[in-house]
């Protein structure tokens, strides 16, 4: 009779308990992580962020510095902060479009509702961006996800969420001239964005 190794057996049956968002940020509270931590809560599980590149570090500074310029005060943008999806998920995109507050989300994070625009800028995390975390936006009701992919130096926009992905994506090219549907005002041209 063959031995069987019975530890991966017994890992693959042990319990998973999933982690609220109000249990992660008890954990930072009690100083668990610290600001140098690159970690996210993604469907009740701590994630792992992958270094940052200076080709994607590159690509948020110019966007930021695009949208900042064109925005003015119809949006406040947020560069890497959470993102509270309740009960079990808070990504850190890489820039968001939110509604203007009075306390700038000092007193809370922003939710969906709060949110005009979350764009993503993808080099190695493309296809997990693309297949966990646009789902994960559009079943909370995320009006709008834009993904900047390096790697082909494509922009592919996600409009009217569903229950677990966007019913509409569109991929401009280059010469055209988008607009997140919540600002219409803010008119980028494709090219600017490379």
């Amino acid at each position: 009779m063959p031995v069987v190794d019975a530890e991966p057996l017994l890992a693959e049956t042990r319990p998973i308990f999933p982690l609220s968002v109000d249990a992660y940020h008890q954990m930072i509270q009690a100083g668990i992580f610290d600001e140098d931590d690159r970690v996210e809560l993604i469907d009740g599980a701590l994630r792992a962020m992958p270094p940052i590149k200076p080709d994607h570090a590159g690509k948020n500074n110019r966007l930021n510095r695009l949208l900042t310029l064109r925005v003015g005060d119809d949006a406040l943008i947020s560069v890497q902060n959470p993102l509270t999806l309740q009960p079990r998920s808070e990504p850190e995109p890489d820039l968001m479009l939110l509604r203007p507050r009075d306390d700038f989300y000092e007193g809370a994070n922003p939710t969906p509702t709060d949110t005009l625009l979350v764009i993503e800028v993808c080099d190695s995390s493309l296809r997990y961006d693309r297949e966990v975390k646009v789902p994960l936006y559009a079943a909370h009701g995320v009006p709008e996800v834009w993904l900047v992919d390096l790697q082909h130096r494509r922009l592919e926009l996600f409009r009217e969420p569903g229950v677990d992905d966007y019913r509409l994506v569109l991929r401009p090219e280059p010469g055209e001239v988008v607009a997140p549907l919540l600002l219409p005002s803010l008119r980028i041209g494709v090219d600017e964005i490379w």
